[in-house]
This record gives structure tokens, sequence and C-alpha cells, in this order.
């Protein structure tokens, strides 16, 4: 049965009982007086026995002489009062009462019934459910057992470095005696720091699959409620919770929520949030110790977390999830594909290297856009030409295929595009051309995508300067072959002011400011970002690193323009294949850039994107020919 039902039908008895013990009690006083005949009322009265009388409607009620009290019933008799007041009676008259003893009862006892039902609602409110009145004090963390949870260390892959941390603690828990026999102490706690989407959340549901031992699961918003001492309340009873299945575990997601620095609170000192952090440090490592529970927590923002909580004691270990490298996003597509069917060309290493930057959760959300996509053509596996235009739509957005582009517009953005390709492909030291498109995706018109060959952790000062002057390039091919500027290159000049403006103020690039930083970034702790950036430099230099920035700008913007002006002929035939294909990748560029004619390859049928094509279902072929001779706009996703 229901909770909630089974207490509302409690107290539903219980305002019964009320109700007629109320209705015993009055029936008793009732009977406690003597009931007599109307016509021996008024014979006691002719007599003059009677004392006083109370007239309420066709009830009487009074008293004899002797003080015996007498109730009777009487029909409209107007006279009575006269021969009453004639007899020296004392009389009180009292309105007439047409309600039942139940309604009278009701009535009185409403607003008390009222009360006891608004406070029972309220409190169940504040409690969450559960059927306790007074739990809102109570820990909401859940317990899982090894059973409940299927996750294992087998579906984690590129963070093995944080699996070996954690494995050492879930080993600690099921062989100490491993440890303490040298004089280890098995660890209070571990943080999990990483990116959104790294893993950490099912880092910590696999180790409830691995540990066997209680696994308490929290959220660090669970913590505060509208009441104060709500959330220190919920640290104790969890701490409590978790001594009495001790050894267990006790994971807490998004401890910034309540993890944050003390005394920079909008609530000032007596703030709920630095409460509850002040009882989970004690907890942590109070007076009373809280050995074999082991706290682990997961954050994306420990720049705000206090220190006192992530020192040794407390959180004995900081495990970094970080990004994957080219070899964990492999491993992770291998977990992600175990139970997907993939075709014989489809190569994941090479997807793995296509797609730099993807964290744990973007290469899920890819290889589930490759199923929907072969789903929807109905193909029994996933080929490769699938995962290519996933990675296109979760990187650049979904094609416009409706969007209506003129042609003008249209040989404007080939000629845009084709000037960022060709000074990428003529610069030494940048990243190789994936892919040039005009097919509108997302908010751009048209993209020029680069793929790293290895992983990147720094960029030279050449490499930078070589990304300012791709960035520049298809403003400056605009100006040559139009003689016009446009608005298409507004990203292109923000990006590339920005990585300036950080070559000279944050990363020390500027040859005549030397290795110094500019501006202090000011955040305020409780809002989580950045306000503001605070000015720690004079006038003179401030003037200095706007003429830095501008040399920087201005001599990357003449390096790009003449590797145009020397190459005009490539660029046009660049926007003219553009114009044609509306998709290059290396291979075409290339060919280009050395001067060979697609279109002479694609009448020979060695054309590289033709045995593409032919490679594709029927349905693309059908809806490619057809959106063909609707528009000349089809959509392809790429970087602008």
């Amino acid at each position: 049965m229901n909770p909630f039902y089974k207490n509302m039908a409690v107290w539903m008895v219980i305002a019964l009982v009320f109700i007629l013990l109320f209705n015993l009690f009055n029936q008793q006083a009732v009977t406690r007086q003597q009931k007599i005949m109307f016509s021996d009322f008024k014979m006691a009265v002719e007599q003059g026995e009677v004392k006083q009388v109370t007239v309420q409607g066709d009830i009487i009620q009074g008293t004899f002489v002797n003080d015996t009290k007498f109730v009777t019933q009487s029909i409209n008799d107007y006279d009575l009062v006269k021969e009453l007041t004639e007899k020296g009676v004392s009389v009180d008259i009292k309105p007439d009462e047409q309600s039942s003893w139940w309604m009278q009862i009701f009535i009185s006892w409403f607003p008390m019934l009222l009360l006891v039902g608004v406070w029972i609602f309220f409190m169940r409110q504040v409690s969450g459910g559960g059927g306790k009145a007074m739990s809102f004090g109570k820990s909401k963390a859940k317990l899982l057992n090894e059973n409940q949870q299927k996750i294992t260390f087998e579906d984690v892959a590129g963070i093995d470095e944080a699996k070996t941390e954690l494995e050492e603690i879930i080993e600690f828990l099921k062989e100490p005696k491993k440890f303490t026999k040298l004089g280890g102490k098995i660890p209070k706690g571990a943080i999990l720091i990483g990116s959104p989407g790294t893993g950490k959340t099912l880092l910590a549901r696999a180790i409830a699959g691995e540990a066997g031992v209680p696994f308490f699961s929290i959220s660090g918003s669970d913590f505060v409620e509208m009441f104060v001492g709500v959330g220190a309340a919920r640290v104790r009873d969890l701490f409590k919770e978790g001594k009495k299945h001790a050894p267990c575990i006790i994971f807490i997601d998004e401890i910034d929520a309540v993890g944050r620095h003390r005394g920079a609170g909008l609530g000032g000192g007596h703030d709920e949030r630095e409460q509850t952090l002040n009882q989970l440090l004690v907890e942590m490592d109070g007076f009373e110790s809280s050995e074999g529970v082991i706290l682990v927590a997961a954050t994306n923002r420990p720049d705000v977390l206090d220190p006192a909580l992530l020192r040794p004691g407390r959180f004995d270990r900081r495990i970094i999830v970080s990004i994957p490298d080219i070899r964990g996003r492999e491993g992770i597509l291998k977990v992600h594909t175990k139970k997907t069917p993939l075709d014989d060309d489809v190569d994941l290493k090479l997807i793995a290297r296509g797609t730099p930057g993807f964290s744990g959760a973007d290469l899920a959300n890819l290889v589930n856009e490759a199923a929907l996509l072969a789903a929807r053509f109905e193909r029994k596996t996933i080929n490769h030409s699938d995962f290519e235009h996933a990675k296109d739509k979760v990187m650049m957005g979904a094609e416009r295929k409706s969007m209506i582009i003129s042609q003008e517009e249209k040989k404007l953005t080939a000629y845009h595009e084709a000037g960022h390709a060709l000074v990428a492909m003529l610069l030494p030291g940048t990243d190789p051309i994936h892919k040039v498109t005009i097919i509108p995706r997302g908010m751009a018109l048209g993209l020029t995508q680069q793929l790293p060959i290895d992983e990147k952790h720094t960029y030279p000062k050449h490499y930078l300067e070589n990304r300012i002057a791709i960035l520049l390039g298809g403003r400056i091919a605009e100006k040559k072959i139009f003689n016009e500027v446009t608005t298409g290159a507004g990203n292109d000049l923000e990006r590339a002011t920005d990585m300036a403006r950080k070559m000279v103020c944050e990363w020390g690039m500027s040859d005549k400011l030397g290795p110094l930083t500019f501006g202090k970034k000011e955040e305020q702790i409780f809002l989580g970002k950045e306000i503001a950036q605070h000015r720690n430099f004079s006038e003179a230099i401030a003037v200095d690193i706007d003429n830095e920035i501008r040399r920087i700008i201005d001599e990357n913007c003449e390096t790009s323009t003449k590797l145009l002006t020397d190459n005009i002929e490539t660029l046009k035939r660049i926007a003219e294949n553009l114009l044609e294909r509306e998709t290059l990748d290396t291979e075409e560029l290339t060919a280009i850039l050395n001067g060979e004619d697609l279109r002479a390859q694609a009448q020979n049928g060695t054309d590289s994107s033709s045995k593409d094509k032919k490679d594709e279902p029927e349905e693309n072929k059908k809806a490619e020919s057809e959106e063909n001779k609707k528009k000349d706009n089809i959509v392809t996703e790429t970087e602008s």
C-alpha cells in the first residue's frame, strides 16, 4: 500500500476517535439531566417548583427549586414565557440551532483539524516524502550494492591512471592487511577532477560495481534546503549511516555545490553552504574517527573549492580525469561499439585520430549519431561514412538544407573558405586540412576544418602566428577578388584579435614587453565565474599592449596577403571547385595545389569523391540528386 494513503488513513481514524469521544462526553452530559413530560413541566410551573429555564427552539432546559436539572420538549406555546415570568421563573432565550450534533462538532473542531492537516502536509513537503514528517534532516544518499550495479572498470576506457588510483583504494577495502602491515593507512578521500564529460560519474559507478562494499551516492545540491542547519544535519546523518555500514564508500557528485571557499558567499559567514561545509570538514577529519568510510567526490571546478577540503587527511588523493588522447579515444570507441555492428571499412583508430579534443561523452554521442544515421537508411551495419557524417554533425551542427543562398553569396563564401584553405596549406608547421565546404552547418555558411596529426599540449609562437594568418586569409581573399569586405569574417577577426591579445598579455610572446603578464582576472567564488579583469598596468603599458597586438595582426595580415597574391590562380581554382563540388577533402586540395584538373579526373572515373558516392546507399544518391535539382546549396559541416 502507498505510504501516503496509509498515513492518511491513520490520521482519519485518529480524527474519528476524537469526534466519537467528544460525542460520548456530550451525550453523558445530556443524560445527567432529568427528562420530563411537558405536562409535568407545566404543572411544576403552576406549583412554583421551577427556578430557572433556558428555551432554545422547542427544547426547554431548566432547574427545579431543589437544584435538580431537567429537560423537556414543547410545541409552539406563545403564552409560556408570560406564564414563566408571572411565576417568577428566571428565563433565558437562546437562538435556535438547526444543525445536527455532528455538524456542531465539525464546526468546533474544524480549525484544529485544519491546522493539524496543514502542519502534516508542510512537513511532508520539507522532508521530501517517505512518510516521515521530521525526516528533513535525514540524508538523501542512495545505497547501492554490487548486485544493483552492472558497470565495472572494463566499461571505463581512456583514463587508465585514474582507474589505477581507484583500484588501489578498492583493493585496500578488500585486503586491508596487505597495506596495514607496512604501516599504511587507508585514504580518507579521493576527489575526481576533470572537464565535463570526461567520465567522472561513470568512474564512480564503476567503483560501486568493483568494490564489493556498500556504496552511498548523493549530489552536492542535495544537502542544502530552505531551512538553516538542514545541510549540516544531512552530512551528520550521511556519515552516521556510513559508519554503520563500514567499510563503505560515499560518493558526492558536484561537490563544488557545497565545497566553495568560505567567507566569499553573498550570505556572509552564516551562509548555509558554509555551515554544511564546516560539518563536512569535521566529519572527514574531526575528533571522532571515521575509519572505514572513504569519501569519493567529483567536480569540474577545483579552483573554487575551499583549501581546507583539499588538504591531506581529508581528500588525500586528487585524481585528474583528463580529456583522452588518441589511444584513450580508441579505447572509448571500442567500449561504446561493443554491442554495435560495424562494417569492415570502419577503422576506429582513424576515427580516434579525427576527433581531437573529444571527451568520453562526445565519443558516446558520436557513436549514437552514427547508429541513428545507419538506422535511418535501414542498414544492418554502421559504415565509415556514417561516422564521418556523425562527426561533422557533432562538431559543426546539422546541415541547413532549407537555407536559401544566392549565387553571389555562395561565390563569396567559396573564395572566403578557399582563402583559409590555401594559406593553411602554404604555411609550414600548420595542421593538415581535413575538409573545406561551403555547405551551411550550424551558424556558419562554410567551414575549413584542420585536424592535428599528433596530440598538442603546448603551442609555439610560430604556430599561433600561423593560426592568425589562416584566420585572416578568408577576409583577404574576399578583398582581393571582390575588392569588398563583408560581415562573414567577423568571427575570424574576433578569434585572431583574442589570440594576439593572449600572446601579449598572458603568454609573454612580445619581444618589446618581454616575459610579463598583464591584467589579473577577478572572480566571485560564490558566482563561480569571471566578472572582471583587474588592470594592473599603467596607461603607457596599455598603449604598448595595443601597439603590439596591432603589430602581430598586421604582420600576419601581410604574410597572408603575400601568399594569396603569389598564388591567386590556385585560389581561383579552389573556389571554382568548391562552387562545383561544395566540399573538398585533403587529396582533392593537394591535387589542385599541384595543378591537376579535378574535372578530368572525374571524367576518367578516378575521382575519389565519385568513388565515395558509389559506396553510398541508393537512398543517399536519390536524396542528393533531388536536392541538387531543387537548389544549388546543400549543407556540409566545417569550422569557419
